[in-house]
């Protein structure tokens, strides 16, 4: 199974992605590292260099969910799926604390995902913080 991304592919996922990590929404324009396409079924467990398998991620939320599929939600104790960008909508499962600081999950995946993604690690919460100031963060939409 090929790794290889072909340009047309990374153009798509780009462009549908907007330029952000699809787990924490880290812009690439605002923390100024590039951004990794990850294979959100891991080419290890099958996964396949497709759309529907393919986005955006932050160095750190691809290092960290290295090959994870699922994880424990630290409430219930329950194995879930880690969050999909191409099947589930990021709103339904996370939320933005007040502050803008903390990605907060709203549903076991969230949760999940959250802890298993280290999506509230203390240097990103300060750099958030400083985005946050400028205006720059969290997203908009």
């Amino acid at each position: 199974m090929s790794s290889y991304i072909s340009v047309e592919l990374r153009k798509q996922v780009e462009a549908s992605d907007r330029g952000r990590c699809c787990y924490c929404l880290t812009q690439a324009v605002v923390s100024g590292i590039d951004l990794s396409f990850d294979h959100i079924l891991p080419r290890s467990k099958g996964g396949e260099t497709t759309f529907a398998n393919i986005c955006l991620a932050c160095r750190a939320c691809n290092e960290f969910k290295s090959d994870l599929t699922e994880f424990a939600d630290p409430l219930t104790g329950t194995v879930v799926p880690l969050f999909n960008p191409r099947g589930r909508s990021w709103v339904e499962h996370f939320a933005w604390s007040e502050d803008g600081t903390r990605v907060e999950g709203l549903t076991g995946i969230g949760r999940a995902t959250v802890v298993a993604l280290q999506m509230n690690r203390a240097t990103i919460r300060a750099a958030r913080k400083r985005w946050v100031s400028s205006g720059w963060h969290p997203p908009k939409d």
